[in-house]
């Protein structure tokens, strides 16, 4: 598939998904989100790549999704929840409505201190349904996500650090740095077991904790059988840094 509406590139063991419709705020239409769901596709099929960072273009995050269709917007948030990588949002501006929900299916959430943060959709009448009734309160708290969604009142970047929402927040210009600096020490680790850790938090979520134990249990002893797990035992005891194959 041809993309016009995002821009992917893999670069080495990471891929970088790009929102390209900066004149519309790099809002969601359907167009997006099939190139969307088909980049992330590409990259679950892909073993070379361990982490995806996802950012828009312009200088703007994600301002939502085009009025007359909203529908597609819950289909560009399942498909990035939908990736087994590892997902580092990085939100260079405004994440309104569907934009947030797009970033709530990431993993790790970066943000520049101008990036603002809501979900206004009481206020058309209508409720989200691209996750964010259900991802934002797992995040920052049932209080909280209530607040935001019921008040559809934005949040500055720091208010968004303070309660959970992103992991961190930094000056606009060195985002990416710090965002590819992330990505970076992330590939450093056995692809396997950054899938299967993944696996483990986001599934155990949904699990009562002894459910979530023997989930854990099982996928750890999953990587026993696994030649990364050999050498990594291998790398530690020649003190050396393991060459990982995702194997």
């Amino acid at each position: 598939m041809s993309y016009q509406s995002i821009i992917y590139e893999k670069k080495g063991q990471i891929g970088h998904i790009t929102l390209n419709r900066p004149q519309a705020g790099n809002a969601i239409n359907a167009q997006m989100a099939e190139e969307l769901a088909d980049a992330c596709l590409k990259i679950n099929q892909d073993e070379e790549i361990s982490a995806v960072i996802l950012l828009g273009g312009g200088g703007n995050f994600c301002s939502g999704a085009d009025p007359r269709e909203w529908e597609a917007a819950s289909k560009a948030s399942a498909a990035m929840a939908s990736l087994e990588r590892v997902v580092i949002a990085a939100i260079n501006g405004d994440a309104m409505g569907e934009g947030l929900e797009l970033a709530l299916s990431c993993d790790i959430r970066v943000a520049s201190q101008d990036a603002r943060f809501a979900l206004p959709h009481v206020r058309y009448g209508l409720i989200p349904r691209g996750g964010g009734t259900q991802r934002l309160p797992r995040i920052v708290g049932r209080g909280k996500a209530l607040e935001m969604i019921l008040t559809a009142e934005p949040i500055d970047a720091q208010e968004a650090h303070r309660i959970g929402l992103v992991n961190k927040v930094v000056s606009q210009d060195k985002l990416l740095p710090e965002v590819e600096g992330m990505a970076n020490r992330i590939i450093l680790s056995g692809p396997i077991a950054l899938r299967y850790a993944k696996e483990a938090v986001n599934k155990g979520l949904d699990l009562t904790l002894e459910q979530g134990l023997r989930l854990e249990a099982d996928l750890y002893f999953l990587i026993h059988t696994t030649a990364d797990r050999m050498e990594g035992i291998r790398a530690f005891l020649g003190k050396r840094s393991p060459q990982f194959k995702g194997e």
